[in-house]
């Protein structure tokens, strides 16, 4: 009969991979918001408005291990050109992130995190419109996958633009 694994019964658990890559959710939390609505719910005429969507993500270093992940989301909705309201909400999350190569970095901090963020900040949006007195607002769902594949294609097409303009020469 052979012996069991030793590290089998508990007392002794596997070591885990030091060197693998990490990414792992610490965190959820409102680092800020904003609402306002310069007339209140009063809205002249049938309400159909204008949405403008802005969202920009950001990170900043807490630990060489961890990252403040920030996905700012900025909406403004007109209505018959008047603004009805404005809200901006932060939603934050401490993630963390141990052995990624700096593509996966990049991929985890503008795609992976605004996946797990943007649910939270819609939900906040929906409560603050609502509580301003304006119809339910529910924002779409966001594929930042795609939007982080644009973002990448766009920076490759600017870099490659510049590589093929010719550097200024000055001819006496």
């Amino acid at each position: 009969m052979t012996d069991p694994d030793p590290r089998a019964d508990g007392a002794n658990p596997p070591q885990a991979d030091t060197t693998e890559p990490e990414f792992s959710l610490q965190s959820v939390y409102l680092k800020d918001c904003s609402f306002e609505a310069p007339r209140g719910p009063r809205v002249e005429g049938q309400w159909s408005p204008a949405v403008n969507l802005d969202l920009n993500t950001a990170a900043e270093a807490i630990s060489p291990e961890l990252r403040e992940v920030v996905l700012t989301v900025s909406i403004t909705a007109r209505n018959n050109d008047a603004a009805a309201f404005v809200v901006e909400v932060k939603q934050a999350g401490v993630f963390g992130m141990r052995n990624l190569n700096e593509a996966d970095y990049r991929r985890a901090v503008g795609s992976v995190a605004p996946n797990v963020l943007f649910p939270y900040a819609r939900a906040i949006i929906a409560q603050l419109v609502a509580l301003g007195g304006f119809p339910q607002m529910l924002l779409p769902p966001v594929n930042f996958d795609a939007l982080y594949a644009r973002s990448l294609a766009e920076a490759q097409e600017q870099a490659q633009g510049q590589l093929e303009t010719p550097p200024n020469s000055l001819n006496s």
